[in-house]
């Protein structure tokens, strides 16, 4: 089949796209360095939360709130204390899996859209502990000047390191999302009274994939505060929740690899429609619309349609 045999050769493929993000840094400008690794620490975020959107099933919608709790924790750590720095770079997404799993224990108990509005109300809680706390969290202006080590600190050691720990995170998220686990997730998604009927614990299931969406948002954010030697509230207010959300939908959120592609249109066109005029919202918000009504399943989704298709039509000539 014409799928599997780029199945076969995706391996390769990744490795080579790999190796090509590796060199680039060597032949680009600063400024585009900068740019891609906006982009891979948006995809991680994307990522974690399509876990428990397209994955799930579940209406996350303030997802951003856990990217901050590790943004925060980590740079409390490095700032505020004498730990060393790979305990800051540990607490961060663990401390944002303890958050996801205290908030889900609470919102699980709901469905659908009230599930979603708990949590909003919830985060919000820690976007206002972030925004008011001044002697902890400097308040709105937020913690500057976090001390990063040397091999990581300059623009090029943070696009590297970023880009390794993307591809370990991509790595295991992709063996959850072909694993038991992830294909039971999948499965109490599409029909959750039937998995209980079977024996499955839905509730806890799906408590434990906010968990581990929630550990990857922090490891985001960790990222976060390594790219920028900065943190502020603005990483757990609810819009950024919303425009990560859009990133799963533009790229395909019943697909593995849809919220990455969803990340890079986004942050591309918040860098250069942005630079041309401060309505590229608009501009998102009309590709957003013309994706919803022509590609539904989103860019990836669009895709795998289409290779599908040429698996049956090659089926169909072989029976033939």
């Amino acid at each position: 089949m014409f799928s599997e045999i780029l199945l076969k050769k995706s391996f390769w493929a990744s490795i080579a796209f790999f190796l090509i993000l590796m060199f680039l840094p060597s032949v680009i400008p600063r400024f585009y360095t900068y740019i891609l690794a906006v982009i891979f620490v948006t995809a991680l975020l994307a990522m974690s939360l399509n876990i428990v959107v397209g994955q799930g099933g579940l209406f996350q919608f303030h997802h951003a709130a856990f990217y901050g709790v590790g943004a925060y924790t980590v740079a409390l750590i490095l700032k505020k204390t004498g730990l060393p720095v790979w305990a800051g770079f540990i607490a961060g997404p663990l401390t944002a899996a303890l958050a996801g799993l205290i908030i889900g224990a609470f919102c699980i108990r709901l469905t659908n859209l009230y599930f979603g509005m708990l949590q909003i109300s919830l985060g919000s809680l820690l976007w206002a502990v972030a925004f008011r706390w001044y002697s902890l969290t400097g308040g709105d202006d937020g913690l500057h000047g976090i001390p990063i080590p040397d091999f990581i600190a300059a623009l090029n050691g943070a696009y590297y390191f970023i880009l390794i720990v993307l591809t370990v995170c991509l790595i295991v998220m992709y063996l959850i999302y072909k694993s038991p686990f992830g294909s039971t997730l999948q499965a109490a998604r599409d029909n959750p009274e039937r998995c209980a009927a079977v024996g499955v614990n839905v509730q806890r299931l799906q408590l434990s994939a906010i968990v581990i969406a929630t550990f990857f948002a922090g490891v985001a954010g960790v990222l976060f505060v390594v790219l920028e030697h900065s943190v502020f509230p603005d990483l757990l207010f609810w819009v950024l929740s919303l425009e990560v959300f859009i990133m799963c939908l533009l790229g395909g959120w019943f697909t593995f690899a849809g919220p990455i592609i969803g990340a890079a249109i986004t942050i591309s066109l918040r860098t250069f429609a942005g630079a041309y005029t401060e309505y590229w919202t608009m501009i998102l918000g009309i590709i957003l619309i013309l994706l919803i009504f022509f590609l539904p399943e989103g860019v990836m989704g669009f895709i795998i349609a289409k290779l599908r298709g040429k698996d049956i039509e090659m089926a169909e000539k072989e029976a033939e």
